[in-house]
């Protein structure tokens, strides 16, 4: 990766400088998809910039799905490319969406049109049974007794996710990756500010089994209506836990 000037370090080019660098050595093949970036301190050294400053634009580029980061030493951890920026939305659309700043009220209502689109289009589409594993894989994972608010959270933005790309478009699929940073950072939110949470999470798994199941019986409709009445549900929850 490129050396950048020590004396320009805003945090904005810091992350967009690593996208760039990853969108060039993607494309010149220097590197591909499944790829481990260099580690922390390498990446402060080629850029002249504190370690705090490249975890923050990797916290940034995992929140726009380019990126999946995971803490630790060792061979597993680290940054590892999950998604080529090029084929997704333009950069500035991308960083939009990582920052966090879109309105929640705008979240919900793209959140309600992509996957109560995709949930259409998927019942109609042939295949996507890798997709379907994988969604049955989060859903037992969000079904374990002990799980926490912030891994919940996470695996539930993942399942909305993998349902998504059950349509199979390539467009859409790479729009709800994009969004899913901003649905994460409003769900936790809101998870965080919720009281009754064991009464919530049991209301939460109810609905997650009840989409999957109309997902799998490939009934469209009803997974549509039940993706947007989960989506309402929860929105309307949150208002409410950060009202009071």
């Amino acid at each position: 990766m490129a050396t950048v000037d020590a004396g320009a370090t805003p945090r904005r080019r810091t992350h967009d400088a690593l996208l760039k660098d990853i969108e060039a050595d993607l494309r010149s093949g220097k590197i591909k998809v499944g790829d481990r970036l260099p580690g922390e301190r390498t990446l402060a050294e080629n850029y002249g910039i504190s370690r705090a400053s490249v975890r923050e634009a990797i916290r940034v580029l995992d929140a726009m799905g380019i990126l999946r980061s995971s803490v630790g030493s060792g061979p597993t951890s680290g940054a590892i490319v999950v998604s080529d920026p090029s084929a997704g939305l333009s950069s500035a659309l991308r960083l939009h969406v990582a920052s966090s700043t879109l309105p929640v009220a705008d979240i919900v209502e793209t959140r309600i049109l992509l996957e109560t689109w995709t949930a259409r289009a998927g019942a109609k589409r042939v295949g996507g049974e890798e997709d379907l594993e994988q969604a049955a894989q989060l859903l037992h994972a969000m079904d374990h007794p002990d799980i926490n608010r912030e891994a919940f959270h996470e695996l539930d933005a993942r399942f909305h996710v993998t349902l998504s790309s059950l349509a199979g478009n390539a467009v859409v699929a790479t729009m709800m990756e994009s969004l899913s940073g901003a649905i994460v950072g409003y769900v936790k939110g809101a998870m965080e500010a919720m009281d009754a949470w064991p009464d919530v999470i049991s209301i939460l798994r109810t609905q997650h089994h009840g989409i999957f199941d109309a997902v799998k019986a490939r009934d469209g409709e009803l997974a549509a209506r039940l993706l947007q009445e989960h989506i309402e549900w929860f929105h309307k929850k949150a208002q409410e836990a950060t009202d009071n």
